[in-house]
């Protein structure tokens, strides 16, 4: 039976993150444990990230409904919570998502390094854990490998891209021992999930607040940080070195007057990086002593730049992909003739074995040389016969002619589920 690989996913594209948090697998283990007893699924792959909660898989377009049920009841969500939040793909648009995720092309950020990282760790963990098979296997590897290759080639990874990374690059910039100080995030937000990526990506430690202090629980499990209460914050901006603020307040949350006071518990200076829009930082703040302040419109320029550069590389790793595409589906069609090949080697293996015990049987008395002659001749004379139709199996099933397939099955009584 032909194997579809299945795609459903819930990403940042449709979902905020506050949202997309809601869909997430708390135990992944328990998940793949749970999608095994409740659904048919043969292979399955669970890809999760702050971005994205993925689940790839071999089965066909019916399973979808097993899928988010299943997927509900773990995450204690009504099935309704799926129709505006999920995308589902089948065989060549599972293919080319996967290989546009690999490459970087499919993320909230273009070119993002840690993505390939994860989705290794995902595949890998699936296979050693028995849930993964030859398909997903195989589809995994390949697209790890193209992967792999647009980011060498191309360099799209290269460089600070996003305001989060580009907001940490310049306080890092700007501020000596940046390990050895104190960092707050204010916010729980897109904006705010790409400065945690980053400065998690960096190894520094950081605070994060929002306006309740279970959304920043919440959004700490997911990214990271120390989630603190927001009320603190205001009234204790003093004990922070660095502060990146990205909320959607209509209003200045870090004024002029509470900086002020902050400064006077401090012995050194402090860096504000306001990443809102509007913006929520005082502009009059930067006029304090020993402060240092960069707005949205400052960083994002400096994106924009290295996003311009980057053009050239999209293009060139779409190119790649457009090239290997046809070459990986061509590789997932001829799985589904291996099993026939299998099959068909192994039976005619045996009625050989069991036509050169009587032979040798017959013969009498020889020596083991010449047993071991008479046994390798058989089984070169198989082989020189049943290669060639089997090689051309393959190579037209690769084409998609399934009445080939089809044909050899019934020839050989080849039995689908041997």
């Amino acid at each position: 039976m032909k194997q579809n690989i299945i795609n459903a996913r819930v990403t940042f594209r449709k979902s905020p993150i506050h949202v997309l948090e809601r869909f997430s697998f708390s135990n992944v283990n328990e998940a793949y444990s749970l999608f095994k007893k409740h659904t048919e699924l043969k292979e399955c792959v669970i890809l999760q990230t702050c971005n994205r909660i993925e689940i790839f898989a071999t089965g066909s377009e019916k399973d979808f409904d097993q899928i988010k049920k299943t997927w509900a009841s773990i995450a204690g969500l009504e099935e309704n919570a799926f129709q505006d939040n999920c995308d589902v793909s089948v065989n060549t648009d599972v293919y080319e998502h996967l290989l546009k995720l690999t490459s970087g092309l499919d993320s909230m950020v273009i070119g993002e390094e840690q993505i390939l990282g994860q989705i290794k760790d995902s595949i890998t963990f699936a296979r050693n854990s028995k849930k993964s098979g030859e398909h997903l296997n195989t589809l995994f590897d390949k697209a790890i490998r193209v992967g792999t290759r647009v980011r060498n080639s191309t360099g799209i990874s290269k460089g600070s891209i996003s305001v989060g990374s580009m907001a940490v690059k310049l306080a890092e910039e700007n501020v000596d021992d940046m390990k050895e100080k104190q960092i707050l995030l204010i916010g729980t937000g897109e904006a705010a999930a790409l400065v945690a990526k980053s400065l998690n990506r960096r190894g520094y430690e950081f605070s994060i607040s929002s306006r309740t202090l279970e959304r920043s629980t919440s959004f700490s499990k997911t990214v990271g940080g120390n989630p603190v209460d927001f009320n603190e914050i205001l009234e204790g901006f003093g004990r922070y070195d660095i502060v990146f603020v990205a909320t959607t307040a209509p209003y200045f949350l870090v004024t002029h007057e509470r900086i002020r006071d902050a400064l006077n518990q401090k012995q050194h200076g402090m860096m504000i990086l306001d990443l809102s829009n509007p913006r929520t930082v005082d502009e009059k703040v930067a006029e304090l002593s020993g402060i240092k302040l960069m707005n949205i419109d400052q960083i994002a320029e400096m994106v924009d730049k290295n996003m311009r550069s980057r053009i050239g590389q999209k293009n060139s790793a779409e190119e790649i992909i457009k090239e290997e595409l046809p070459v990986l589906e061509a590789s997932m069609k001829r799985l589904e003739a291996e099993p026939v090949v299998k099959d068909v080697f192994k039976n005619i293996d045996l009625l050989r074995i069991k036509e050169l015990e009587k032979a040798l049987s017959m013969l009498g008395d020889m020596d083991d040389d010449k047993k071991k002659i008479i046994g390798d001749l058989s089984k070169a004379i198989v082989e020189s016969i049943v290669t060639t139709p089997m090689n051309n199996l393959r190579k037209h099933t690769e084409q998609g002619n399934t009445e080939l397939l089809a044909a050899v099955e019934k020839l050989f009584e080849y039995k689908k589920n041997n």
